[in-house]
């Protein structure tokens, strides 16, 4: 069965095939080759016509692409990539945890300052006795307290400078969430390009196979072809209206993706501008595989990020061995209160009970259950935890780099190839044509031709998207911009 086939694979053939355009000599020979006297002068559509029908410029389409609607707003990868990085919610929380860990910052700064309370406390007793003169008794006490640590084996500022860390591995955590984002948009966008060439294609194929099996039929009304003939071709006509079927699914489902992606409302339709791509782009040099994971270590966020979060460990040992020191707090405060029955009016007693107190409060830890070496090696665990999660990361890093660039190496190896045998396919094709069209060859000839053709422009085109992604992950891997589609 014929396989859906995008549009600029043939660009890329017409600037090759120059020299596999019809023959003006076998075509004259063609002419004045001698004809039944049944035939119609009724000739199959020749490649020139094949091609022009698949540019869309040739036969007029009566299978109109479901992804024309006028209304919609057309996207550019640019767009697409600026909306989601604005509008993803995933990447909303992750902007939003950063604001959290900042004000987990704050706390941690305050927390060297003195604290500040006031309290008061409200009272009523009642004595059932009757040997008491007053039964009931209302008290009242009010109180202003302030409490500073003085040294707490550095605990306190060790925490303000791991929260700091923290607050910048948050923000290279929502840089990481931005690549995640970008190099899911890149894909979908270029698979959702890839499909709607596959649909205007496949539509402009299945009328050159109408065109076909319509003159196919008044050949075989005037005798010149069999009925098997004639039935071959209705059966590739209607697998090429099978195509369409399927590329326009395909596309429905990859615009979907992208649709999700940028968070779009369901009654939300869009169309993908169409970038102008140049062979020059697809076959642009590559900077060295070690340059490239070298500016990759610098530029990906997951790195750094797993270095500061080595460092942050180290703090968290530090932090832990401040459990075996001793701390030292001052306290200072003033109160007063009253009572109903002291013998003193209420605001005499306010005065006379008026109070002043400061302290100086150490404590030697001397036996805390283990608690405190339970911390130590829990933290030194940690950090060879971390250490090990950074070198990962940077074999990851590597892994990913690595095959970007063989894919993308290898595509472009493809390309050339494959543009090459697409040349000699539609070659063999333009001759099977003629020599269909002299009865030399039969429907079957000029229908394998013919698929030959069309598999041959679908791995051209496979090779070029795929090394146009390869490029593009490339470009991300070391912070770059989109550069091969605009």
């Amino acid at each position: 069965m014929k396989q859906t086939i995008l549009t600029y694979c043939l660009v890329f053939a017409g600037m090759l095939a120059t020299e596999a355009r019809e023959n003006p000599t076998v075509r004259e020979e063609a002419t004045a080759a001698p004809q039944p006297t049944e035939t119609p002068a009724v000739q199959y559509p020749d490649s020139g016509a094949f091609q022009n029908a698949l540019h869309g410029t040739a036969i007029q389409t009566s299978v109109t692409p479901s992804d024309t609607i006028p209304s919609a707003r057309v996207w550019t990868l640019n767009e697409c990539l600026r909306y989601a990085l604005e509008n993803n919610i995933q990447l909303q929380q992750s902007r939003n945890s950063y604001l959290s860990g900042l004000e987990d910052t704050e706390e941690a700064k305050a927390a060297l300052l003195p604290s500040l309370t006031a309290s008061t406390t409200q009272g009523f007793t009642n004595y059932p006795s009757t040997n008491v003169s007053d039964r009931n008794t209302y008290t009242g006490t009010y109180g202003l307290n302030a409490d500073l640590t003085l040294y707490e084996g550095g605990k306190l500022r060790t925490t303000v400078k791991q929260q700091k860390l923290q607050n910048r591995i948050d923000a290279l955590t929502v840089a990481e969430s931005e690549n995640d984002i970008r190099i899911a948009i890149v894909q979908a966008y270029l698979q959702a390009l890839y499909a709607t060439e596959s649909v205007e294609v496949a539509v402009n194929t299945a009328e050159v196979s109408r065109a076909q099996r319509d003159r196919a039929e008044e050949l075989w009304k005037a005798g010149s072809i069999s009925r098997v003939d004639f039935a071959q071709l209705e059966s590739q006509y209607a697998s090429d209206l099978y195509q369409v079927t399927t590329a326009r699914t395909s596309l429905d489902n990859y615009r979907l993706q992208l649709k999700q992606l940028l968070e779009l409302d369901i009654t939300e339709e869009m169309n993908l501008a169409a970038p102008a791509i140049h062979e020059s782009e697809v076959l642009s040099t590559l900077p060295a595989k070690a340059a490239i994971y070298a500016t990759a270590l610098e530029a990906m966020p997951e790195i750094e990020r797993g270095k500061l979060a080595v460092e942050s460990a180290e703090l968290g040992i530090r932090q832990a061995q401040a459990g075996f020191y001793p701390s030292v707090s001052l306290t200072a405060g003033i109160g007063t209160g009253h009572m109903s029955n002291g013998g003193y009016e209420s605001g005499s007693q306010i005065w006379n009970r008026f109070n002043e107190n400061i302290g100086l409060t150490l404590n030697i830890p001397i036996f805390s259950n283990r608690r405190n070496r339970t911390a130590v090696n829990k933290a030194r665990l940690e950090e060879a935890n971390s250490r090990l999660t950074w070198q990962d990361l940077q074999k990851t890093l590597l892994r990913e780099v690595e095959s970007a660039y063989l894919d993308a190496v290898s595509a472009q190896s493809q390309y050339r190839a494959a543009t090459e045998k697409e040349r000699y396919a539609r070659q063999s094709y333009d001759l099977t044509q003629e020599q269909f069209n002299l009865r030399v060859k039969n429907t079957v000839e000029l229908i394998t031709a013919q698929n030959e053709w069309s598999s041959a422009c679908q791995e051209v085109l496979q090779a070029k998207y795929l090394a146009l992604l390869n490029i593009e992950l490339l470009n991300i891997y070391q912070g770059l911009d989109t550069s091969t589609i605009n």
